[in-house]
């Protein structure tokens, strides 16, 4: 009778989470979240009877939505629920633990798998029935689809104030303070941040180059604008690069105009920036590009566009063009060299035609020589030895997770007890199965696909056998196009004046079948 009696007193550990999702009137000396604790404190006073208590810890959120869970006191509850901390959470509202349907389930999954119950203060819930289930899912629901209501408000909100001209928030740029003591927000001229965009839109059209610009900034050491959020954390201050002063010289902020999407419209804020300097700095850029793609590789013969890296940066290298009078001269050079400046990347710009060249020489001599073809074996079964061994394994793991799965699913079956928890149990268990499957199917396909993809050395052969004869008569589309269809990688090494190429084992085997047309080559 004793043991009994203390069944029936057993001691509930409860956890109260609040959560509000502004920082609005949080510095208050009784705010939103002290107002949702007291009445958890004061609900479970009245289950006191029942052997309920309030655990001391604190799970406050403030400043959080709840469209999503990545909050650190919900880290923290979920946490303590999985080390058997608490036996039951408290909230005000069941929008206050999330408002999102699917983080709710797995929220509620967490809470399940613990036997820990969950109460809503103003919407009393029996969480181990089904109809107790039913109702919060629709509250639940009702919840997502005001938190989507409120985000199409306020989208629509800050496209009307666009257009009235209103800066409507986001990260401050150089040249601008954000004034936040009016009803709205508005932009104020920095005066000295000012003189420096000035300048800057001045020197590109002295220097008609946007790599020069950059390094004279960095010389000077002016940066993009930094700022602090309402919290005081600094923010912001990067050094230029080619991107971000490309961002500021088409940013029509400058001129006075508020852009939203592709539109713009007058400004309240005073513009720092001549208009006729604007359009000189803009005509200019559009002169300067060259466009992109297949016009380049036709008219410039850029052939091992896309395929040649720099080894100290690992970026790719790019093809561009200087001109020296009628003169043109081609280069490749790494991506963080064109964006930073030359002092940021070791690798020099290499001679585009002088790479070329001795990129295909390479080739012609592994078409020539049978230890160099013999080497190309080598390295492709490799690689493809290393890729089929993790394959494998990712297969084997994945059927020993199935095996788990479809035993789970058995014992549940053979229980008597058709509880709302073993429903849910099952359904999470084939919906686990539907994905594993997926994956299984995934990886056989890769495994058979790269099977087929293994060369021998009769494909190694065939595909070189002829190559000078052939490439003799491609034009420059094609050859660019049979040198991705062989080579997976390329790099130079500066120090030693030596080439670097990965042969790709698909490329090879198609080359090697005497089929592929050039039309059939990727473009």
């Amino acid at each position: 009778m004793n043991s009994q009696i203390k069944d029936e007193k057993r001691v509930v550990r409860c956890a109260i989470y609040t959560r509000k999702s502004t920082e609005e009137g949080l510095d208050q000396e009784f705010n939103s979240l002290d107002a949702q604790r007291e009445a958890g404190e004061n609900f479970i006073a009245s289950q006191s009877q029942e052997g309920w208590t309030i655990i001391q810890t604190r799970y406050d959120d403030g400043g959080y939505s709840g469209g999503n869970v990545d909050r650190p006191a919900m880290k923290r509850l979920l946490d303590d629920i999985a080390t058997d901390k608490i036996d039951c959470v408290v909230v005000y509202k069941v929008d206050r633990l999330s408002r999102s349907l699917l983080d709710f389930a797995k929220i509620m999954e967490s809470f399940d798998e613990k036997g820990v119950s969950f109460v809503s203060v103003t919407q009393q819930f029996n969480t181990t029935h089904s109809m107790g289930r039913l109702t919060l899912n629709i509250l639940l629901s009702f919840a997502q689809f005001e938190r989507e209501i409120i985000g199409e408000r306020i989208r629509d909100k800050i496209a009307a104030q666009r257009r009235r001209g209103k800066w409507a928030g986001g990260t401050p740029v150089l040249g601008y303070d954000v004034d936040r003591t009016g009803p709205s927000p508005r932009l104020v001229v920095n005066v000295e941040e000012a003189a420096k965009v000035r300048r800057i839109f001045g020197m590109y059209l002295e220097m008609q180059s946007m790599t020069p610009v950059v390094e004279e900034l960095d010389k000077r050491g002016w940066c993009l604008k930094h700022w602090r959020t309402k919290n005081g954390k600094p923010k912001g201050g990067k050094p230029f690069d080619k991107s971000s002063l490309h961002k500021l010289l088409t940013n029509p902020i400058y001129v006075g105009r508020i852009k939203h999407k592709t539109l713009s419209f007058v400004g309240e804020h005073t513009p720092i920036v001549d208009q006729k300097l604007f359009d000189d700095v803009g005509a200019m850029l559009r002169s300067h590009a060259r466009g992109g793609g297949n016009h380049l590789v036709n008219r410039y013969e850029a052939t091992l566009r896309g395929l040649i890296y720099c080894p100290a940066c690992n970026y790719s290298m790019v093809h561009n063009v200087a001109r020296r009078g009628a003169k043109v001269y081609r280069y490749y050079t790494c991506v963080t060299a064109i964006k930073r400046g030359r002092k940021y990347c070791p690798s020099p710009s290499l001679p585009a035609a002088e790479i070329e060249a001795a990129v295909v020489d390479q080739i012609r001599c592994i078409a020539e020589d049978a230890g160099l073809r013999r080497d190309v074996l080598i390295q492709s079964s490799r690689s493809c030895s290393a890729e089929l061994s993790e394959l494998r394994a990712q297969r084997e793991s994945i059927v020993t997770q199935i095996a788990k799965c479809h035993e789970q699913a058995q014992n549940l079956s053979r229980s008597h007890d058709a509880r709302c928890a073993d429903i849910d149990a099952m359904a999470s268990i084939q919906e686990r199965l539907h994905g594993l499957e997926i994956s299984l199917q995934n990886v056989t396909s890769g495994l058979e696909q790269l099977e087929r993809e293994q060369i021998t050395e009769a494909d190694v052969n065939a595909a070189f056998s002829d190559f000078s004869n052939v490439w003799n008569e491609l034009n420059v589309r094609e050859k660019s196009a049979v040198l991705r269809l062989l080579i997976h990688r390329i790099e130079f090494d500066a120090d030693e004046s030596s080439l670097s190429i990965s042969m790709h084992p698909a490329g090879i085997k198609a080359f090697s079948s005497q089929e592929p047309r050039i039309e059939e080559l990727p473009a």
